[in-house]
C-alpha cells in the first residue's frame, strides 16, 4: 500500500493510504480528534472541517491520498490566542452546547474571516453555515460568537460555570459540561476517548456486527452503502378518528437528527462507555444498545472494541418521535390516534386528561416516548390551538407562551424557576425554537407502507438551514426561590403551537411539505 506524506498542523506525518477517509487518518491513526464524524460520512453536516492548505475541506469525504504532500491544519494548529478567542466566545455566548458541530464550525468561520481580513458580517456567517448542521443552538448563538470574534469586551467574566453545568443538566437531561474547552471538540464524546489500539465494530445492514482492526475494513467487510435522499412523497400513516372535531392535527414520522451518530467502547471484563458523552440527543439515546454490544464484543475479542453507529444505523435502527392523528373539541375533549409506544398515552395524559388515547400497530421504525416532550407537547399545542394565546404549562412546571410575527421572527417568555446561568438557558430555548419551527413546517422522513424508512440522509430531514432561520428572542422570567426546572421543552411546545397558528392551523406537519 502506498505511503501518503502530508504536512498537519506544521508537522510532517506519513500514513499508509488503504482507502481510508482523511478524517480516518486524522482521528485513527494520528490521534487528532478535535474533527468529528456526524453524517459517518455523508459530507454533509460540516463536523469534520479542517483545512487544506488553508481552504475548509470536508475530511471525511476526502480521501487521504488527495492531501499527498500537502498542509492540513485542524483547532490543534491553529494559534493559541485564535483558540483561545473561539473557544470563550462560543462559550460565552451559549453557541456551544454538546460541542460536537463546533470544531468544524469554527474552522470554517476563522477561514472565511481570515480571507475577508476584517470582522465578520452576518451573509458572511449565513454563508458559511450552508455548509454545517447544528441541532442544538438553532444558529442565533452561533452567529452572535462569530460577529463577536476579534471584538473587545465581548467576553462575559465572572461567570459561574458549575451553575451553567446544573442548568443544562435540567435541559438536556445528561450531564454536560459548559467550558470553552468544548467549544473546540473536548469535550469527551465516547468516541474520542476510545483507545488507538482499539478494534472497530460497525454494523451489517442485517444489524450484526462487523469487527476489524480499521474502520475502513470494518466498512469494507460490512458491505455499507451509502444513504440515499427518496424523491418519493410524505405519508401520514394514521388517519384523524372519526368525529366532529374543532381542531384535528396529523404528524408524521419525525427523525430527532442529532449530530453525534451512537458510539461507545470497552475494555475486557470493564464497563463501556456511555454514548451519552456530552449531552444527551434529545432523549433519543436513552434506549441505545450500543454500550451493551461493546461490552460483549470487547468479552468476545479479548480486546478493546469501538462500536460505531453510521448516519445510516441511526436512521434506520433509532427511536422516532411517534406518528399520530388528533381530533379535539373546544372543551379538551378528543381522541388522539397514536403509533403505539411505551409511556406515550401517560405522556398525553399529564397535560390532556380529557383526550382519549388510543395506540396502533402501524409498520415503521421504533419510536419512543423520552424524545423531547413526546406526545405531551401535541397534546398541548392542540389545546392551545383552542385559545388566542399560545402558552404551555410543561408537566415540570415550566411556563412559556410565544408569538410568531409578520415579519418571521419569534419572541418568546419563559420562567423555569432559579435561573442558574441565563447564558445556558437562553441558547437551550433558542434551540427549542428552532426545532419547534422546522417540526412544524419542514421536519419528516419517508417511511413507505412496509414500514422502511427511505430517507437516509441527515440533509434529508428538514431542519432547518441558518438561513432559514428568524431571529428569535428569549424573555426569561426569573422566580427566586423557586426550584429550578426545565425550560426549554415548554418553549418547545408554545413556539410550536405559535408556528402552527402562523399557518392557519393547516391539519398536517410539516405545514410546508404536502403529499
Amino acid at each position: 500500500m502506498p505511503e501518503i506524506p502530508f504536512v498537519l498542523n506544521g508537522t510532517a506525518v506519513v500514513l499508509t493510504d488503504d482507502g481510508c477517509s482523511l478524517l480516518e487518518g486524522l482521528r485513527d491513526r494520528l490521534g487528532v480528534r478535535s474533527a468529528k464524524d456526524g453524517c459517518s460520512p455523508q459530507g454533509q453536516c460540516g463536523c469534520c472541517t479542517v483545512w487544506v492548505d488553508g481552504a475548509p475541506r470536508v475530511s471525511c469525504v476526502t480521501p487521504l491520498a488527495r492531501v499527498r504532500g500537502r498542509e492540513v491544519t485542524t483547532v490543534e494548529g491553529l494559534e493559541p490566542d485564535t483558540v483561545r478567542e473561539w473557544g470563550d466566545t462560543l462559550c460565552a455566548t451559549g453557541a456551544s452546547q454538546c460541542g460536537f458541530c463546533t470544531p468544524g464550525i469554527l474552522m470554517r468561520l476563522e477561514a472565511v474571516r481570515r480571507s475577508a481580513g476584517a470582522s465578520l458580517n452576518v451573509h458572511q456567517v449565513d454563508q458559511a453555515m450552508l455548509a454545517h448542521l447544528c441541532r442544538c443552538t438553532g444558529w442565533q448563538t452561533i452567529e452572535e460568537a462569530a460577529l463577536a470574534v476579534g471584538m473587545p469586551g465581548s467576553i462575559r467574566v465572572g461567570r459561574d460555570l458549575v451553575a451553567a453545568e446544573r442548568r443544562a443538566l435540567l435541559e438536556g437531561g445528561t450531564p454536560q459540561r459548559v467550558h470553552p474547552d468544548v467549544a473546540l471538540g473536548r469535550a469527551g464524546f465516547a468516541d474520542d476517548t476510545a483507545p488507538m489500539d482499539a478494534l472497530v465494530a460497525v454494523r451489517r445492514p442485517d444489524g450484526a456486527w462487523e469487527v476489524a482492526e480499521t474502520l475502513t475494513e470494518a466498512r469494507r467487510r460490512a458491505g455499507k452503502v451509502q444513504g440515499r435522499r427518496t424523491t418519493e412523497p410524505l405519508t401520514w400513516p394514521i388517519a384523524v378518528p372519526d368525529g366532529e372535531w374543532d381542531r384535528v392535527l396529523q404528524t408524521t414520522w419525525v427523525e430527532p437528527a442529532y449530530l453525534e451518530p451512537d458510539a461507545s467502547w470497552c475494555l475486557p471484563g470493564g464497563e463501556p462507555v456511555t454514548p451519552l458523552g456530552n449531552g444527551g440527543a434529545f432523549g433519543a439515546k436513552s434506549t441505545s444498545d450500543i454500550a451493551a454490544v461493546a461490552r460483549e464484543l470487547a468479552d468476545l475479542h479479548g480486546r478493546p472494541v469501538r462500536v460505531l453507529s453510521s448516519r445510516e444505523d441511526v436512521v434506520r435502527f433509532g427511536p422516532k418521535r411517534p406518528p399520530m392523528a388528533i381530533g379535539v373539541r373546544h372543551d379538551g375533549s378528543g381522541t388522539v390516534h397514536v403509533a403505539r409506544t411505551a409511556g406515550i398515552a401517560a405522556a398525553i395524559a399529564s397535560v390532556a386528561p380529557l383526550l382519549k388515547v388510543v395506540e396502533l400497530d402501524i409498520a415503521g421504525p421504533t419510536t419512543s416516548s423520552l424524545i423531547r416532550g413526546a406526545g405531551w407537547v401535541e397534546a398541548a399545542v392542540v389545546l392551545a390551538s383552542l385559545g388566542d394565546r399560545d402558552e404551555v404549562r410543561s408537566p415540570a412546571g415550566a411556563v412559556a407562551s410565544a408569538a410568531v410575527h409578520p415579519d418571521g421572527s419569534v419572541s418568546v417568555r419563559v420562567s423555569a424557576g432559579e435561573v442558574l446561568d441565563e447564558v445556558v438557558l437562553r441558547s437551550y430555548c433558542i434551540g427549542a425554537a428552532h426545532m419547534a419551527l422546522g417540526w412544524v413546517r419542514s421536519e419528516a422522513m419517508n417511511v413507505d407502507p412496509a414500514g422502511e424508512v427511505h430517507d437516509l440522509t441527515i440533509r434529508s430531514f428538514g431542519a432547518l438551514r441558518a438561513v432559514d432561520t428568524p431571529r428569535i428572542e428569549i424573555e426569561i422570567e426569573p422566580v427566586p426561590g423557586a426550584d429550578a426546572v426545565n425550560g426549554s421543552d415548554a418553549v418547545f411546545a408554545a413556539v410550536a403551537a405559535a408556528a402552527w397558528r402562523s399557518v392557519g392551523f393547516s391539519s398536517r406537519w410539516p405545514a410546508g411539505r404536502t403529499a
